[in-house]
């Protein structure tokens, strides 16, 4: 982390990670929880070694039970404990990435570092055909078993140290649908799952899972049982094909907006188990999803064979860095535009990193080993208009509670016990009907999601199209966030026919004081606001 406030010689420790300056900044934007990448004492991985590169991400676990020593300055777990106080001090919850589906001793050929050399046949999962070879669902080499009774206790009492002693709030599971692997496959009632419901301790804190594996079946998006949430990659995928101009996705975008209901809205569980993000630490960061169609992981020496090949990106008509201001006020528009959508969608909101002010790995979208500049976060190039935006978008969320209920929003007649109801405007100002879902060149279309019991409604309308008008229900209502804008919050009484930008979100709360202006017909004035006459550059791609 190269903060300019964050001295030296506490980068890359948990002295610098609780440093003021950058808890200042997640206050600032309105976080109310970190997620940590494994802080496991991990091993390096040799291959990299030997090419001078190093395990950045942490993905390699050594020992569950001890943070990794690098990470601390003084060398004493201590620094943990400290860490974890001051966020908790600034309102802020701690979140820890685990990996218990295998460790760093890697297939048979080892290296055996601790339980291959204690015993082998209980820790980890070995081939059914030939119990000399390791089975491998994770792509590492091993498999913990954690259905082995002896392994799971092993793995809670784990987890019951890191909340016990250490006081982090909660987990997200590497690879979880491993955990789930029993004797027929993934059980989402399975042992592990079981054994964290009945325990009194890990019952009661966050639990996320990363819903897949490389195994048969591995991919469990909307599988795994309550209390669990679960990493969402479809609304990552989906809005990031949106917003490239693809057609016919206004059906996915409006699954997304109400928190996934097709893979969620089951066996009892709220509409906060999916978790949607635009971008983590595998895959490109959101600033290089607008600025490089094809990868560029030269340095990570693997010839350009790892990481995906299919990002759903768009780099706006240059590839990569670029001096046309044209195209970075272009790549600058999507990017809030997709914050925007994050954040006004049901389910619980992810960001990853340094998408908060537009960090970039020049394209590569695999910086597991890159343990230098290309993968710090670095806030001297930083986009000032970004952060602003995720810090206005973080507030009106917070204040209109309506987008993070618990409940499912629902067609009007689908709700009858008056929980949260969601309707589809058309830009025409009418209902959504079965011909403008099939309409593959519709790129415009509104949300009105009704709270009811907590929090206004909310009119929310996406345009990944160009300048549109859209007509607004009848009465009076005010903008509230126009992603065109700098700040994008803004308080403009509007009605009736309104103009909204190319590539941009904007959200109407009701104007209950004002008196109707116009009947539901509405204006057709020539200037509208949020219509704008800049050059629409983000076709050019």
């Amino acid at each position: 982390m190269l903060h300019p406030d964050v001295p030296e010689e506490d980068r890359g420790t948990f002295e610098g990670l609780a440093s003021d300056a950058f808890i200042d900044h997640l206050t600032r934007i309105g976080a109310s929880a970190v997620e940590l990448l494994p802080i496991h004492a991990f091993a390096n991985d040799g291959h990299l070694a030997e090419k001078g590169l190093s395990n950045y991400w942490g993905y390699n676990t050594l020992s569950f039970f001890a943070p990794h020593k690098p990470f601390l300055k003084s060398g004493s777990y201590r620094e943990v404990k400290q860490a974890v106080k001051k966020f908790h001090a600034a309102g802020l919850e701690v979140i820890l990435d685990v990996v218990y589906n295998h460790t760093c001793e890697g297939n048979e050929m080892g290296p055996t570092l601790s339980f291959r050399g204690i015993d082998n046949a209980s820790y980890y999962l070995l081939s059914p055909e030939n119990k000399r070879h390791s089975f491998d669902t994770t792509g590492t080499g091993n498999t913990l078993n954690v259905e082995h009774p002896m392994v799971l206790r092993m793995v809670l009492d784990s987890l019951r140290y890191w909340v016990q002693v250490m006081h982090v709030d909660g987990f997200r599971f590497d690879l979880a649908s491993t955990l789930g692997r029993e004797a027929m496959g993934f059980e989402r009632e399975g042992s592990f799952f079981a054994a964290i419901r009945q325990d009194p301790v890990l019952s009661t804190v966050k639990l996320i899972a990363e819903p897949w594996d490389i195994g048969d079946g591995g991919y469990q998006v909307g599988g795994f049982p309550w209390p669990f949430r679960e990493w969402n990659d479809k609304a990552r995928d989906d809005t990031r094909a949106f917003w490239r101009r693809d057609k016919g996705l206004v059906p996915a975008m409006a699954e997304r907006l109400t928190g996934s209901p097709v893979q969620f809205n089951h066996s009892h569980r709220p509409a906060t188990s999916s978790i949607n993000f635009l971008a983590a630490h595998d895959g490109f960061t959101l600033w290089d999803t607008v600025s490089y169609n094809e990868k560029h992981n030269e340095a990570n020496g693997e010839d350009g064979k790892d990481g995906h090949s299919n990002n759903l990106s768009d780099n706006m008509g240059v590839e990569g860095p670029t001096d046309d201001e044209t195209v970075n006020e272009s790549r600058v528009r999507r990017v809030k535009a997709m914050l925007a959508t994050l954040l006004m969608s049901q389910g619980v909101p992810m960001i990853l990193a340094g998408d908060d002010f537009g960090q970039t790995q020049g394209g590569n979208n695999n910086a597991y080993c890159q343990d230098n500049e290309i993968a710090w976060l670095d806030w001297k190039n930083g986009r000032e208009e970004i952060t602003r935006a995720v810090a206005d978008l973080m507030a009106f969320r917070k204040a209109e509670g309506g987008l993070a209920r618990l409940r499912f929003a629902k067609a009007p007649e689908d709700a009858p016990d008056g929980g949260p109801t969601v309707t589809w405007r058309h830009p025409e100002g009418r209902s959504m009907e079965p011909g403008d879902w099939e309409n593959p060149d519709l790129s415009c279309f509104g949300m009105r999601l009704v709270p009811h019991s907590e929090g206004r409604e909310v009119m929310v309308v996406l345009n990944s199209g160009d300048n549109c008008e859209f007509k607004l229900p009848k009465g009076g209502w005010r903008r509230a966030i126009d992603t065109t804008l700098d700040p994008v919050s803004c308080d403009t009484p509007e009605q009736g026919m309104v103009g909204v930008g190319w590539q941009s979100v904007v959200v109407w709360v009701p104007d209950h004081e004002a008196e109707v202006r116009a009947d539901d017909e509405g204006g057709t004035d020539a200037a509208k606001p949020g219509v704008d006459k800049a050059a629409d550059t983000s076709k050019t791609a």
